[in-house]
């Protein structure tokens, strides 16, 4: 079959099982959605650009007005004057969610499938594969990871043999760390997890596909149609349900376009409308201030919300980046507990469970543990006792569950809610949403906590590996800061795109706000209410790098030293001190992918640059893509 799709390199052929016909066919007719996403994204930057100009805050939606692209009014969506669906069964327990993605940079299948055998097997409720943040994008990863989970749902001969040995792994571990086996039937184990993808922004296009007109195909179009075309018949015959989790949302407006390219999809391929559904992360500043809005849009596709804590300081950094006074402390210090993120969790918890016109609720589901159980005795047991102490805060604060980045973590949170019993925590009562201008200053709340030389150089040194990794393949990589390498009692965190976000987003701040330390620092010299200068940036992003660049290889991989890291610096450097801010770290390590040549990157991020602050553009197609 033909089609006007322009698909680089000829891969359609290679990867016949993730672009088959019927596949390509919905693609195309999904293509329509381009122009609305591109100009969706356009608006997005325009608002932006006004706000920072104006020095405006975001504020809540006149509630006499029409939501964009409906015809529901604002309060008629806050007083649950919506249809929701009823949660599926499949959903009402989803005590643990691991995420990662479902495949390996530069692997074989029966290598790469690993990821999924050991998801499948982990014992989690969900387990949400990554197409976006924690999926590498070099090469045609983004394609491995379709193949993957085609390949696991039907339960291919590939997958079962390697998730038979990844049992006996699993098992083993077990032993060590528990003293007793995890899974009992291995073949049986497979179907306790719930499959969740999680498709990419709106803010992202694909690197394989151009529409018609040879313009960079949305990401959201591509990773929702394919997994959804490749698996909804394998999931039915296992009555699974089919579901998404929808990132980097921003406005009731762009959860409408989702909506409707739901539905879309859903009559295309003869679905009931409503069939799929879906979790939206909540990472977004302006996302908070139209909580119900994006509920009532999404309708009977709406399942949940999710709290992620990096995403979302990393859009509060940027959306307040026009204010002086505005200066984030250490990453350290922004817990789930200060200021901003505890008004921005309760106002989540406050919507879920707000009634809509049925008197049906939605799923709230907690934040992410980054903790992996790996490294001295003492380090472990301190990490997991914080680490099931977080997991016992958000049970009590109304969460029905939350995610883990690692499969070990599994069996270490999930008794949390275990012992509780209860399968969810839908319709627990909790005061209605109010939207008064103490609401919204809420959501920008600053506390006093430190900002320090040690938080600077955490901030650097992971901020640079993040950007290596990244280059490497790895947007999920377990990562500490230079300093704490060989120190076992510091556990590695597994860290995805959002890492990176803020890390360089509160570097940005410091130097362009000229904010002060809170701290004396003896190694540098500099002292308590000294400013946080260029001078003092450029000296830690060189003596940060060094430290990576003589770094072992289990660190900081050798192949990477000549090639990647120096590319990530360039980027750090550029990005940290614009003055003109740009809204994605991912943006400018996107058009560097499978790029090792330090003078084209150079051009790259110059280009980059020079679009954004003169002509409001972000280059987001593929650079390299050749038809």
């Amino acid at each position: 079959m033909g089609t006007t799709l322009h698909i680089r390199d000829n891969i359609e052929q290679s990867y016949g099982d993730v672009y088959t016909p019927e596949a390509l066919e919905a693609l195309e007719f999904m293509a329509r959605y381009n122009g609305e996403q591109k100009a969706l994204m356009e608006k997005r930057t325009q608002r932006r650009k006004r706000r920072y100009e104006s020095k405006e805050r975001i504020t809540f939606l006149d509630p006499d007005s029409l939501i964009p692209r409906t015809d529901m009014k604002v309060q008629d969506a806050r007083d649950g004057k919506f249809e929701g669906p009823e949660i599926p069964h499949d959903l009402r327990r989803q005590w643990i969610q691991g995420t990662g993605p479902a495949a390996k940079p530069n692997s074989p299948v029966e290598k790469s499938i690993r990821n999924v055998a050991y998801a499948l097997l982990s014992g989690a409720d969900g387990w949400m594969f990554d197409g976006e943040d924690a999926l590498g994008q070099i090469s045609t990863m983004s394609l491995d990871n379709q193949r993957n989970l085609k390949l696991a749902i039907a339960r291919d001969e590939v997958f079962m043999k390697t998730a038979e040995g990844v049992a006996g792994e699993i098992n083993r571990w077990g032993q060590s760390f528990f003293g007793h086996d995890i899974i009992e039937d291995w073949e049986k184990q497979l179907d306790f997890t719930t499959v969740i993808f999680r498709a990419r922004g709106l803010h992202l296009d694909d690197r394989h596909i151009r529409d018609a007109d040879g313009v960079a195909l949305s990401a959201s179009v591509v990773d929702m149609t394919l997994f959804v075309v490749n698996n909804y018949r394998e999931l039915a015959k296992r009555n699974s349900s089919i579901v998404l989790y929808l990132p980097k949302i921003q406005t009731a407006e762009e959860a409408a376009l989702w909506n409707e390219m739901l539905s879309a999809l859903e009559g295309h391929i003869g679905l009931p409308e409503g069939t799929i559904k879906v979790y939206v992360l909540i990472e977004q500043l302006e996302e908070t201030f139209q909580l119900m809005e994006i509920r009532a849009v999404l309708g009977k596709h709406f399942a949940g919300f999710n709290t992620g804590r990096w995403d979302y300081i990393n859009s509060v950094s940027d959306a307040m980046a026009w204010d002086v006074d505005f200066v984030n402390p250490n990453i350290e210090s922004i817990t789930m507990t200060y200021g901003y993120m505890r008004n921005y969790e309760d106002r989540v918890r406050r919507a879920v469970n707000t009634p809509d016109i049925n008197g049906n609720f939605a799923l709230w589901q907690g934040g992410m543990e980054p903790n992996i159980p790996v490294g001295s005795k003492e380090g472990v047991e301190s990490s997991m006792e914080k680490a099931y102490a977080g997991a016992v805060r958000e049970q009590q604060e109304g969460a029905s569950g939350k995610w883990v980045a690692h499969w070990k973590m599994v069996h270490i949170i999930r008794p949390v809610w275990e012992k509780v019993g209860e399968e969810n925590q839908l319709g627990r009562e909790f005061p209605p949403l109010t939207y008064t201008q103490e609401d919204a200053d809420g959501l920008t709340l600053l506390e006093p906590a430190p900002r320090t030389i040690r938080g600077a150089r955490n901030l650097l040194s992971v901020g640079l590996q993040y950007g290596n990794a990244f280059g490497q393949g790895f947007q999920a990589a377990a990562l500490k800061p230079a300093d704490f390498f060989g120190n076992d009692d510091i556990l590695y965190l597994m860290e995805d795109a959002a890492t990176g976000e803020i890390r360089l987003s509160i570097l940005w701040e410091w130097i362009h706000k000229g904010a002060d330390l809170t701290e004396d620092d003896p190694e540098t010299g500099l002292k308590a209410g000294d400013t946080f200068t260029v001078e003092v940036f450029e000296r830690l992003l060189e003596e940060e790098y060094e430290k990576l660049q003589t770094a072992s290889d289990r660190d900081v991989h050798d192949i990477s030293k000549p090639t990647t890291l120096p590319i990530a610096k360039q980027i750090v450097r550029a990005y940290v001190l614009d003055d003109v801010k740009v809204p994605w770290y991912i943006d400018l390590l996107n058009i560097n992918l499978n790029n090792h040549d330090h003078d084209l990157a150079s051009q790259r991020i110059e280009l980059y640059m020079t679009e954004f602050a003169g002509n409001d553009r972000r280059i987001t197609e593929n650079l390299d893509f050749v038809i």
